[in-house]
């Protein structure tokens, strides 16, 4: 299935700064069944830009704005391909364990093993560890294991806008039992890693059709989750939805957590209130999607406020 997606961002300031500095991590991945043919990042004011990967093999465009400007917008444009995964076995065989043991000291794994910002062990994910009945391996295959906590996450938590921000901690949801696709992945990523089992953050998009009914947010990024299994690889979990990852799944870029994968992060010069818009359109297509000037004004914009004049960080959107 050929996707056309559009991501769109723009910041406006209260009074004018003087310089912004960003990183953008929109650029489908290729990889595995996902391939990315064409990829076009706009920036106004228009500004010179670079590209690099870094160790995880996430493409990140980079760019400055030395003048001053009270709007910085960004377009990003990509055509991609997705083809199914392949159909997963039922349940793995009973020596998996033993095998997933075998994997993680041979090769190196850490990285998705470890405790990382958002993604990380507490009290209070302990104790829901313990309600769940996924605080141990109870003999059960590492596959069928994932896919419980995959549906008991998804009935355990109400999916609600703006119920945490973008850099709450996992308690925050623990305690009200509300949140957004990414405060799912990192308490899923979490559970996941305490069985050793290592586990990584995926950003992207999910494309929403009439035969899904999909809790997620239209107009907005999405994540969900990666763990290694023996004989399978890497497997996509999205428990916001209670979906295996499939076709509708785009992959955007891979972490420990959120903090390794914004969409966008930066700094600006100045003293000025920021306000942030975002809107994402993900569409079947053949062609890349052709300038929208109707799509720039569209009024249902996700709005993020930063609170303090003073700091000059943007804080960037967070995966609904």
């Amino acid at each position: 299935m050929f996707y056309a997606i559009r991501h769109f961002t723009r910041y406006r300031y209260s009074k004018p700064v003087s310089q912004s500095s960003m990183e953008v991590r929109m650029h489908p991945r290729s990889e595995y069944s996902q391939r990315c043919f064409t990829f076009q990042l706009s920036v106004s004011p228009r500004a010179r830009v670079f590209s690099y990967y870094d160790h995880l093999g996430n493409v990140i465009h980079h760019f400055d704005i030395p003048e001053q400007h009270r709007q910085l917008t960004i377009i990003a444009d990509a055509l991609v391909d997705v083809d199914p995964p392949p159909d997963l076995p039922e349940e793995l065989e009973k020596d998996s364990w033993r095998y997933l043991d075998e994997m993680i000291e041979r090769d190196d794994y850490w990285d998705m093993l470890m405790p990382s910002e958002f993604a990380r062990a507490s009290p209070a994910l302990d104790d829901f560890a313990r309600k769940l009945g996924v605080d141990k391996r109870n003999g059960q295959d590492p596959l069928t294991v994932l896919r419980t906590l995959n549906a008991k996450l998804y009935e355990e938590f109400e999916y609600t806008k703006h119920s945490t921000q973008v850099d709450s901690p996992i308690e925050v949801a623990l305690e009200s039992r509300k949140g957004v696709c990414q405060d799912f992945a990192h308490i899923m990523i979490a559970l996941v890693r305490g069985l050793r089992v290592p586990c990584r953050y995926v950003s992207g998009y999910v494309h929403h059709d009439k035969s899904h009914k999909d809790r997620t947010a239209e107009g907005a990024t999405h994540a969900w989750v990666e763990a290694l299994l023996p004989g399978l690889g890497w497997v996509g979990f999205d428990p916001t939805n209670n979906l295996l990852a499939g076709k509708r799944h785009i992959r955007t870029a891979i972490g420990r957590d959120y903090a390794d994968v914004p969409p966008t992060v930066g700094t600006v010069k100045g003293s000025a209130n920021s306000e942030m818009q975002v809107r994402v359109r993900v569409t079947p297509s053949e062609a890349v999607m052709p300038v929208d000037q109707e799509f720039a004004a569209d009024e249902e914009w996700s709005k993020f406020l930063a609170a303090d004049q003073k700091s000059d960080r943007m804080q960037s959107q967070q995966q609904q």
